[in-house]
C-alpha cells in the first residue's frame, strides 16, 4: 500500500495546474477510503511544482489590476482569486506531510481535505476566467504565498498561526466587500463561488484554529499568547481592521487573538 506522504510530495511536485488539483482531490479521496497508509518515507519538497505561466513577480512589481469594473480589471481581480486558490492547495497538502507524522492522522485528514477544497475552488475560478475570455496562466502573478510556508516549514504551531489562523482568516475580511461587489455588477455566477468559497474558508481557519489550540495545550502554552508571539516573530506584513468578527469566531478565532496585534 502506497504511504501518504508519498501521494502528497506527488501532489505538491504536479506542475500543470489541473493535474495538481486533480492529484490532490485523489489523494484526499484515497486516504478518506483507507488506500494510504499513515507513515512518511518521504520528505516534503521545500519548492513546490509551478507552472511556466503565470509569469510569478514580487509583489511590489505586480501591474496595476485596472479600474474596478472594467473588464480588465474583472479578469486581474478572477486571475489574483485563482493563484491564490491554486497556491493553496500546495500550503494544505504541505501542511499534511510536512506535519503530519507529528501532529496525527486526523490532522492529515483535515488538511487533505483542505486540500481537496482548495483544488475545486481553483477550478470553478479558473472556470470562471474561461467565461471572461481568460484563464490562468494569462496574467502575472505574485510570488509572496510560498513564502509564508518556507518561513515556518520547521515548525508546526508557526505555520498554523501564520496561514489558516492570518493569512486564510484575512480572506474571511476581504471576501464580503469582493462579493458585493461582484453581485453588483451583475455577475451571480461569479457570486456564487465566491460564497461557496467563503463559507469553505471559514471551515478551514476553523481546523487550523483547533489544531493550533490543542497543540498549544500540549505544549502547556497559552493559545492567544503563543499565536501572538509567533506572529510577531514570523509574519511580516500588518493585520489591518477591519475584520470580519462574525466569520471569525464562526472559525474559532476570537478578538482575544488579533485585536491586541492589529
Amino acid at each position: 500500500m502506497q504511504t501518504v506522504s508519498v501521494a502528497i510530495r506527488a501532489a505538491l511536485l504536479e506542475r500543470a495546474p489541473y493535474a495538481k488539483a486533480m492529484a490532490a482531490r485523489k489523494a484526499a479521496r484515497d486516504w478518506r477510503l483507507g488506500r494510504l497508509r499513515f507513515a512518511f518515507d518521504t520528505p516534503m519538497p521545500d519548492v513546490p511544482g509551478r507552472p511556466d505561466a503565470p509569469e510569478l513577480l514580487p509583489p511590489s512589481q505586480m501591474p496595476r489590476r485596472g479600474k474596478a469594473g472594467s473588464e480588465r480589471g474583472r479578469i486581474a481581480l478572477w486571475h489574483a482569486l485563482a493563484h491564490i486558490e491554486f497556491v493553496a492547495i500546495d500550503l494544505a497538502l504541505d501542511m499534511a506531510g510536512r506535519f503530519g507524522e507529528e501532529m496525527g492522522p486526523t490532522f492529515v485528514g483535515d488538511f487533505l481535505q483542505v486540500a481537496a477544497d482548495e483544488a475545486m475552488h481553483f477550478a470553478l475560478l479558473d472556470r470562471h476566467l474561461r467565461t471572461l475570455g481568460s484563464h490562468y496562466g494569462a496574467h502575472p502573478a505574485h510570488d509572496g504565498l510560498w513564502s509564508s510556508a518556507l518561513a515556518t516549514k520547521d515548525d508546526v504551531a508557526a505555520r498554523l498561526a501564520i496561514v489558516p489562523m492570518v493569512l486564510e482568516a484575512r480572506g474571511l475580511d476581504v471576501t464580503p466587500t469582493t462579493l458585493s461587489r461582484v453581485r453588483n455588477a451583475g455577475d451571480e455566477g461569479g457570486a456564487r463561488i465566491l460564497e461557496r468559497i467563503l463559507d469553505d474558508e471559514i471551515r478551514h481557519v476553523g481546523i487550523g484554529t483547533k489544531h493550533f489550540v490543542a497543540h498549544a495545550e500540549r505544549l502547556n502554552k497559552e493559545p492567544v499568547d503563543l499565536w501572538k508571539h509567533l506572529v510577531f516573530r514570523h509574519f511580516n506584513g500588518e493585520l489591518k481592521p477591519p475584520f470580519n468578527d462574525s466569520a471569525r469566531l464562526a472559525a474559532g478565532l476570537s478578538r482575544d487573538y488579533y485585536a491586541g496585534v492589529a
